[in-house]
């Protein structure tokens, strides 16, 4: 199945430890989302917004993966599953359940995503502006 990721799971490395059979297809641009950090973990999440866009990867993950990522997502509690269609093909990723305060992320995890930015070649200046909120 395709997988979207927009947080930590863009690092390939921490990727590669959690979904063993993943594979990095591409980046992609999620249209009509922001990115943006919240709830006690203060970790990623993406809502929407018209005009706006999320970069992220494309990954192709097995069934094993996705219970894998379930578990550590804290699904169905802290995330729920959003899919969207990628010229044509179903794609799920990961939207926080309750949309809290805007919180500024830890060093540590903010770190992972940088790294995972540079793995996937993103534009920065997206995950800038959502440290700005």
């Amino acid at each position: 199945m395709l997988y979207f990721a927009y947080g930590s799971n863009l690092h390939h490395f921490q990727m590669k430890r959690r979904c063993k059979d993943s594979i990095f297809l591409k980046k992609i641009n999620l249209k009509d989302f922001k990115l943006t950090f919240r709830s006690k973990y203060r970790a990623a999440d993406i809502e929407a917004k018209k005009n706006s866009i999320v970069p992220g990867a494309l990954f192709e993950i097995s069934k094993s993966d996705e219970k894998k990522l379930d578990v550590y997502e804290d699904f169905p509690i802290l995330y729920k599953k959003h899919y969207f269609y990628y010229y044509g093909k179903k794609v799920m990723t990961y939207t926080m359940v309750k949309k809290s305060q805007f919180k500024f992320p830890t060093e540590r995890y903010l770190n992972i995503v940088k790294k995972g930015y540079r793995d996937c070649k993103l534009d920065k200046k997206f995950l800038i502006k959502a440290l700005q909120t």
